[in-house]
C-alpha cells in the first residue's frame, strides 16, 4: 500500500477514537498536508507527507507507514514520526 485516505490513517494512528471523528476533523479544516489545508476526508496521503493536526493541541508529524487495521497504541506510534519533539531537541 503506497497511499491511504487521511481519515483512515488518523484513526489507525489513534489521533481520534472513531473514523467518523477523523472525517469530521478533516472536514472542519483542522488538518494540513504538507502545509495545505484539506477539507476532504478522502484525501490520499503518502509516506513522507507532513501532517499538521490542530486537535486539543497542535501536532506536527511525518507519515512513516500505513496499517490495514487499527491496532495497539504501540503499533499506532510506528505509523508516524513526531516532528515537534525533534524541534524541541534542536533548541537544547
Amino acid at each position: 500500500m503506497d497511499r491511504q485516505r487521511i481519515d483512515k490513517w488518523l484513526w489507525h494512528a489513534r489521533f481520534v477514537r472513531t473514523r467518523s471523528a477523523a472525517a469530521a476533523l478533516v472536514d472542519s479544516g483542522y488538518v494540513r498536508v504538507n502545509g495545505a489545508r484539506i477539507t476532504a476526508a478522502s484525501t490520499k496521503i503518502a509516506p513522507g507527507d507532513v501532517l499538521t493536526v490542530a486537535f486539543e493541541r497542535v501536532r506536527i508529524v511525518k507519515v512513516v507507514g500505513f496499517s490495514l487495521r487499527r491496532g495497539a497504541p504501540s503499533a499506532a506510534q510506528a505509523l508516524y514520526e513526531d516532528l515537534a519533539s525533534h524541534r524541541a531537541n534542536e533548541r537544547i
